[in-house]
């Protein structure tokens, strides 16, 4: 098992009086992650797996916290409920059971965000703390590794990812990855009644997929899949973000008339589900996309980062309409940090434009040769 950066978090935030929330993709390893937390508090614990029908039919018809304390058992100290989003007015039997055993520490994970945080707003409002969890960090396969073995295996990570299953099992990345794209990747999306295009939904993500690293428009996105509308394919990619299979990147606009004003762009959360939706595992010299491998990688992995640091920081790309363009900004504390991504190191020139509109900025360019500090090692 490869250690995970937020396992040590979550042990400290329990039994603090707070509902923890863990939410990720399904197969990034919350199971995993909660069963190692579980055995290092040990104290008596239970999983109730919400994808399971007789544990769903059971939330379902407990309305007293009577009734649903008796679900968890009444020497239970840890209770986890897994897949929590299938569960009807999850966020008020939580709180039931919150406010009635405030000695329990209550753990809910959602492999989609669909109306899960709605579900827990209202009710558990200044009562959770969410985690997010992303497949695995480059950091946290070092961690495990070495930093040289991370490093001698960094092209593969550029073409299959890393997801749990895909790191451990080398060989066999590519079918690990056709299976995960095939049976989990779509499972909650594909529940939704409204959804009567399944096959929509795969075509819109293999155009995002070509278009890593450049703007989006609703509008050519619609006419490239065909037969659907701008507004269906803006629910679409809502869905696909609170699926945690993409984020968006918005465009800086703040100062100067010639920038683009309501630009994004969208990348994965890993590049190996990336290449399965194109069906393109070629080795990095072979890539006419090399570039836009580079980048979706670098940026979800400053991502996953920032989130297990606890770091809160406001992400942009930039441009203007005479094409000068930045790949990446973070502001923090008042600072823009302007970081151009490039595959070999070389010098760049920031634009002008940029650098006397935003007076106070760093700028640096992250290579192969020296990427690991943008990404917290």
């Amino acid at each position: 098992m490869i250690h995970r950066n937020l396992q040590q978090s979550i042990i400290d935030t329990c039994f603090k009086s707070k509902v923890i929330l863990l939410l990720g993709a399904r197969q990034v390893g919350k199971t995993t992650l909660l069963k190692e937390v579980i055995a290092q508090i040990g104290v008596p614990s239970v999983w109730l797996n919400a994808d399971e029908a007789d544990v769903l039919q059971a939330f379902e018809t407990a309305t007293t916290s009577t009734q649903l304390l008796q679900l968890i058992g009444t020497n239970n100290k840890l209770v986890v409920i897994d897949e929590a989003q299938q569960i009807p007015d999850i966020g008020r039997k939580l709180k039931l059971i919150y406010d009635t055993r405030p000695d329990i520490q209550l753990i809910a994970t959602g492999s989609s965000s669909f109306d899960l945080q709605d579900k827990m707003a209202e009710p558990l409002t200044g009562r959770k703390r969410t985690f997010y969890l992303y497949p695995l960090s480059y950091r946290e396969i070092a961690q495990n590794q070495s930093v040289l073995e991370a490093r001698r295996l960094l092209e593969t990570r550029l073409i299959y990812g890393s997801y749990p299953d895909v790191v451990n099992h080398p060989g066999t990345e590519k079918s690990v990855l056709t299976e995960i794209a095939a049976s989990y990747l779509y499972k909650d999306i594909l529940k939704l009644d409204y959804i009567r295009k399944p096959a929509h939904i795969e075509k819109l993500l293999q155009a995002l997929a070509f278009q890593v690293g450049s703007e989006v428009s609703y509008h050519e996105l619609a006419q490239t899949i065909g037969n659907i509308d701008t507004t269906t394919v803006e629910k679409y990619i809502d869905l696909l973000e609170k699926a945690f299979v993409i984020f968006k990147l918005p465009a800086l606009s703040r100062n100067l008339r010639n920038e683009i004003k309501k630009g994004k762009k969208y990348y994965f959360y890993d590049n190996g589900i990336r290449n399965v939706l194109i069906s393109n595992f070629s080795g990095v010299d072979l890539r006419y996309d090399k570039g836009a491998l580079w980048e979706n990688f670098l940026i979800s992995e400053r991502i996953k980062n920032n989130h297990y640091k606890g770091l809160y920081v406001n992400s942009y790309f930039w441009r203007t309409q005479d094409k000068a363009e930045i790949d990446y900004i973070e502001e923090a504390n008042g600072i823009l940090s302007a970081f151009e991504i490039k595959w070999k190191a070389q010098k760049v020139r920031f634009a002008n434009s940029f650098l006397e509109a935003y007076p106070n900025h760093r700028t640096a360019v992250v290579s192969r040769s020296d990427f690991e500090p943008f990404i917290g090692m």
